[in-house]
């Protein structure tokens, strides 16, 4: 079978992966560049951790990517997968009222701020309270998509689509991310993310820490090699600029919660857009009849949750490709849900 992905990030290639090995004879268009979401993306792997953002379906979507994660990291290689899990912290009482709610529904014990520096010692003696989700990973999104491009060598296609019936194929993925939405007319729009990235010592941090500072949210991601990547603003907003109350924001609360941070060296500031749909879940199927084309699969929209979803997202495109068949799980999330079908 001929496939054409069009959208050459982190869901794209990883479905052309899927696809490769499974003996489709695959063509990804990427349009070249590191301006995707994935490139932004601090790559945590938190299905909890993104309750307030779900509807009624997609928590069982996220807990079933998040149990392939472990397997499919093993069959990339070095992606920066790590498991020491994630330590959610609050630093005031309001902070600890609010963090609660979501340590509740996530079914977590309380810790004290003690026990919570007791796992993390740098964190600030001000942290009131935390909890502590071992089932919570991350790895990196810059790895994985440079393992992805090198499996899929030959196969990438430098080429910018703006119109899907000039692409000669059986089968059209499109996963594009926020472009899927001038491709095919459904209600993907451009959420605004500015994240910083810091290098210093190793070791400083030893779990992703996930926290409430003030009423700021943020979160830190370690990496082994001494970065941390502190994120993330969401702004509803199409411009790619980095602005000065962001990264302010970004950094009061990560200095707020980790005071070992301020003699971090300040790497990289970076803005991106993740792709949101009108009730924040993918947009995953066929694009159905009447619209372009019977051949047309949709995989986007994932917004805060796209590395997350990645191997699950491969392994159900490639099923309904491959079989014609759509699997149960997809059901939720079908283009025709917004009248797009």
């Amino acid at each position: 079978m001929r496939v054409a992905v069009v959208g050459g990030g982190i869901i794209g290639l990883a479905i052309g992966r899927e696809l490769l090995l499974r003996g489709a004879d695959v063509t990804v268009f990427d349009p070249g560049g590191d301006d995707g979401a994935w490139h932004v993306a601090a790559g945590m792997l938190a299905p909890g951790g993104e309750s307030a953002f779900e509807f009624p379906f997609l928590e069982p979507l996220l807990e079933a990517s998040n149990a392939l994660w472990p397997s499919y990291a093993a069959s990339l290689g070095d992606v920066g997968y790590d498991d020491a899990g994630t330590l959610s912290v609050a630093l005031t009482a309001d902070d600890v009222a609010s963090a609660s709610r979501e340590w509740k529904h996530q079914k977590l014990s309380t810790l004290t701020g003690s026990q919570v520096r007791e796992l993390e010692p740098a964190l600030s003696p001000r942290v009131r309270a935390g909890a502590f989700s071992p089932t919570e990973r991350q790895v990196d999104p810059r790895k994985v998509v440079s393992v992805l491009r090198t499996v899929l060598k030959g196969r990438i296609v430098a080429r910018q689509v703006t119109d899907l019936s000039e692409i000669d194929a059986e089968i059209v993925v499109v996963a594009a991310g926020v472009g899927t939405a001038s491709l095919t007319g459904l209600p993907i729009r451009p959420v605004k993310g500015q994240v910083l990235r810091l290098h210093g010592e190793p070791g400083l941090l030893r779990h992703v820490i996930d926290g409430e500072a003030d009423g700021r949210h943020v979160y830190l991601v370690p990496r082994a090699n001494g970065e941390v990547v502190v994120g993330a603003t969401m702004e509803e907003r199409s411009d790619h600029f980095t602005t000065a109350g962001g990264v302010h924001d970004l950094l009061r609360a990560a200095l707020d919660l980790v005071p070992g941070l301020s003699e971090h060296e300040l790497t990289e500031i970076t803005a991106g857009h993740r792709p949101g749909t009108p009730d924040n879940a993918p947009i995953l199927g066929r694009l159905g009849l009447g619209r372009l084309d019977e051949r047309t699969v949709v995989a986007a929209g994932h917004h805060r949750n796209g590395v997350l979803l990645t191997p699950i997202t491969a392994r159900l495109i490639a099923d309904l490709v491959l079989t014609g068949t759509a699997d149960p799980l997809l059901d939720a999330f079908t283009p025709g849900r917004f009248g797009c079908a």
